[in-house]
């Protein structure tokens, strides 16, 4: 399992010209490894993510998801394959407000057809690894911040990814709590073998990941994605 970006150029209309947001960009992310990619605001790192997901096609370039080349995909089939491959951390929980921990991780099984018992009990199996098993039947006004972040990484493990994706974290949470949400993106990226790319603009929490790719005006720079 692992996610490469080939030669990746993406570009957006401005006005009579057009701006390139990803320059002839190249990232491979092995499984069971954490790659940090950061950047200042408008350097094309939510670009990337969106590309990574499949949710933007490019320009140019290849994008290979756990050995599938989305290229010549239909809209059908990029979507099958960002239910039962890709896994999404939004910057955001976006937690439904009505429904416990449990539940919220259960929606996603049941969008992909799982039977009802079965997603229960992976659910909890989740809970228990982001360390939530005792909050399992909390919804989310009882939970604290870093807790819901903890429901939003396990929500998007549901479906058992072979790709993670994960934007910006630890923006809304304290220098501590953003620490410890990094150390357990880590430990589930091995523990569970994803290949994990982490958007973020902080580098306080870097020593947690296992590469860091920077990207400025589009492209990554020398030397990025090397071990730190």
């Amino acid at each position: 399992m692992s996610l490469e970006l080939t030669d990746v150029t993406l570009t957006y209309p401005d006005g009579d010209t057009r701006l390139t947001a990803l320059d002839a960009v190249s990232l491979t992310v092995p499984a069971g490894r954490l790659t940090a990619v950061i950047g200042p605001s408008g350097s094309g790192k939510s670009s990337l993510l969106a590309v990574a997901a499949t949710l933007i096609r490019p320009d140019r370039g290849r994008v290979v998801v756990d050995g599938t080349d989305t290229t010549g995909l239909s809209r059908a089939e990029l979507t099958a394959l960002r239910r039962t491959t890709i896994g999404t951390v939004f910057q955001q929980p976006n937690l439904l407000p009505s429904l416990t921990a449990a539940e919220q991780l259960q929606v996603m099984a049941h969008l992909d057809g799982r039977p009802p018992r079965a997603a229960r009990a992976r659910a909890r199996e989740l809970l228990a690894a982001v360390g939530l098993a005792d909050r399992a039947d909390r919804r989310p006004h009882q939970l604290s911040g870093g807790q819901r972040q903890r429901v939003n990484i396990a929500r998007a493990l549901m479906n058992e990814p072979a790709v993670l994706l994960v934007d910006e974290p630890t923006s809304a949470l304290d220098h501590e709590r953003g620490a410890a949400v990094l150390d357990l993106l880590a430990g589930l990226t091995r523990e569970r073998g994803t290949a994990t790319v982490l958007v973020t603009h902080d580098r306080a929490h870097l020593e947690a990941v296992d590469a860091v790719a920077e990207v400025l005006d589009g492209r990554l720079t020398p030397g990025a994605a090397a071990p730190l």
